[in-house]
């Protein structure tokens, strides 16, 4: 059984405060309602920002941004979205990158046609601290970060649902347990987006997926999968002991990959001042057809602008310059080793609702291992399938492929998807989420 330690327990409070504020909305507009973001076109729906207290006397504060829905906000749900990373930005990665309302571009702000609050009211919150604009006036906030500090810092309205990242089924746990107590939080549902699920799993998949897409040799493939493996690189990296047959076994795929293909979107072109910079993620998004791949560096620029700063009610503490992801964070990168399909499992038996979702061109966390992951995990729990594995559609070409079980527990693939889906396949990961919300199978005809 999972405990969480009762710093854990103190932000997931100060989440349920939030939510509450955002449930009253009157405390919220007095102090936090958005005027108006600098180049932002005009729109009938109200936004939020500011931040929430975690520690009054130690000054640490989480930042967060509210979208109300478009239309009908006080009937539609509450979704919390939350970046992984670990330490990156859910309000410059998810809100202005992936499914939020604007997008930068240059010194304007574009609508986003396919934002999720158009089906939603989405609350992006910046965690843990040391992320983006949350911050500590004590920097010793920033040492031993885990993924159970991270996880427990969440949300009500009438119905909530959790999306994203890797620490989402900590939280979820710990809100079950909250409400055995009492029910303080209606959550209808959870959805991961190419999540670490299980570490093995997860990252020997990689070495499949590059083969399989021609980035890598024959040769290269049998010694990635035999002589050092992604898994024991990445474990033998974060204990800063790397072995000499993993060093050359990883310089070898690194060279034939090359650097210039993105692996997050192994079909997407790359950025190259990011790639010049060293960017360690591209989390690019655009309104039109094609895909701005340098949006992370104008996200970067409107962040760090003093009049941005100002709109959001946001301030710099502790650092010089806002960040896609925290360089300041001493987290505790093994905890990816910490499975997390056991807690999913837990959920699915107290009938929550699960969606594991993949962009199918992120080698990162390729599908195939989030695939195998449920299926079994459908297996060991005793669910038989109710929707076999088939097509979906968006519009009239093909969205992906699903696969449901015990109408409780899903799996599905967004074509031509990213790590980031809603950056680069933005309509139909908004139909995959307007499914999800209202607990309809993926449309499975045009």
């Amino acid at each position: 059984m999972y405990y969480p330690p009762l710093g854990t327990m103190a932000l997931a409070l100060v989440l349920l405060q939030l939510c509450l504020l955002i449930a009253a909305e009157g405390s919220l507009s007095l102090f936090d309602r958005i005027t108006q973001l600098p180049g932002q076109p005009p729109v009938m729906f109200q936004q939020y920002s500011g931040y929430v207290t975690v520690d009054e006397k130690k000054q640490r504060a989480l930042f967060y941004y509210f979208a109300e829905a478009q239309v009908d906000c006080a009937s539609k749900p509450l979704v919390l979205w939350l970046n992984g990373g670990p330490g990156c930005s859910s309000l410059g990665v998810g809100a202005f990158s992936e499914n939020g309302p604007f997008r930068p571009s240059g010194q304007v702000l574009v609508k986003n046609q396919y934002s999720w609050n158009r089906e939603a009211n989405m609350l992006y919150l910046e965690s843990p601290i040391g992320v983006g604009f949350s911050y500590s006036s004590n920097a010793a906030a920033y040492e031993t970060v885990n993924d159970r500090i991270t996880g427990m810092s969440q949300p009500s309205f009438e119905t909530f649902f959790l999306f994203n990242c890797h620490y989402i089924p900590q939280l979820a746990d710990l809100i079950l347990q909250f409400n055995k107590k009492e029910k303080l939080f209606n959550l209808k549902g959870i959805a991961l987006g190419n999540p670490v699920l299980e570490f093995a799993m997860d990252f020997n998949s990689r070495a499949e997926f590059f083969w399989s897409h021609g980035l890598i040799s024959d040769t290269t493939y049998t010694m990635f999968t035999s002589a050092c493996n992604y898994s024991r690189y990445v474990s033998e990296y974060y204990k800063g002991s790397v072995s000499p047959v993993c060093s050359r076994v990883m310089g070898q795929v690194s060279r034939e990959t090359s650097r210039f293909v993105d692996k997050y979107d192994v079909t997407l072109d790359v950025c190259i001042s990011s790639v010049l910079s060293q960017s360690k993620i591209l989390n690019p998004q655009q309104v039109a057809d094609n895909v701005d791949v340098c949006v992370e560096d104008e996200t970067v620029n409107y962040l760090n602008r003093k009049d941005v700063q100002n709109a959001l009610h946001a301030r710099l503490v502790g650092v010089h310059q806002w960040a896609v992801c925290s360089n300041i964070l001493d987290y505790e990168l093994l905890d990816l080793e910490i499975p997390t399909i056991t807690i999913v499992g837990r959920l699915v038996k107290a009938g929550i609702p699960v969606l594991v979702y993949s962009g199918d061109q992120d080698s990162v966390i390729p599908l195939t291992g989030s695939r195998t992951l449920v299926h079994r995990l459908a297996q060991e729990l005793g669910l038989k399938t109710t929707v076999p594995y088939r097509v979906w559609f968006e519009g009239q070409q093909v969205g992906g492929w699903t696969q449901v079980y015990g109408n409780i527990l899903s799996f599905a693939t967004i074509r031509g998807a990213s790590h980031e889906a809603p950056f680069s396949q933005p309509e139909r990961s908004l139909v995959l989420f307007k499914a999800f919300l209202q607990g309809q199978p993926l449309p499975e005809a045009f």
